[in-house]
């Protein structure tokens, strides 16, 4: 009898555990979310300044950053320190990451705060999801990059503030002149398209 009664307890624990889970990635995903659109009301500058910082939870002066401050500020909201997170693969995966600005070991002061190597972090997580021109396949809560006029990379989060008459939704990205809300989604070609909670491809870690 118990062995039989075994297999049902045991479908019954992982759909709980499936619903659990569910339901903490949407509560992180709204998190973040709120906490994307509350630095419009503070971020208002654009300084791509290097600055010395704490280690862990390390930050610049809330009223002024980068695109990249956008993404690890609203993940910290969650518990994710991108910072942390990043530095530590780095030390063990130097190797893997881009090779672009001469370093020869991490620095946990600007490594997190780059674009690409958001993108090598976040691909390595296995979070990449399908580069599409359909606005319905960008969730909010999801991370995408593109490439700008001057060959330069930028990031922005989707948030909950669908664009009028459309199928898509605004992001809040800092382009220039603090963090926005604006709906750019395809004003700059697609380079990538992440989902930190939800569906995944294969990790490499």
């Amino acid at each position: 009898m118990i062995n039989r009664c075994f297999p049902i307890f045991s479908l019954l624990f992982l759909s709980y555990a499936a619903g659990s889970h569910a339901e903490k990635s949407s509560d992180s995903v709204s998190i973040i979310i709120k906490h994307a659109k509350s630095q419009t009301e503070v971020t208002r500058y654009y300084d791509p300044s290097y600055v010395k910082l704490d280690y862990p939870g390390g930050d610049v002066s809330p009223e002024r950053g980068v695109c990249t401050d956008v993404i690890i500020r609203a993940f910290r909201a969650v518990g994710v320190d991108l910072q942390k997170e990043i530095h530590e693969d780095m030390k063990r995966n130097f190797e893997s990451y881009p090779k672009l600005w001469g370093l020869k070991k991490p620095d946990p002061n600007i490594d997190h705060r780059r674009v690409p190597n958001i993108v090598t972090f976040l691909t390595r997580r296995a979070k990449a999801v399908e580069v599409s021109q359909e606005g319905s396949d960008y969730l909010p809560g999801d991370i995408v990059v593109w490439k700008i006029p001057g060959d330069l990379d930028h990031i922005g989060l989707v948030v909950d503030v669908r664009v009028r008459n459309t199928d898509r939704f605004a992001v809040v990205h800092n382009i220039g002149r603090g963090a926005q809300v604006e709906d750019v989604l395809f004003e700059y070609k697609i380079t990538g398209h992440f989902r930190y909670f939800g569906e995944s491809t294969n990790s490499k870690f």
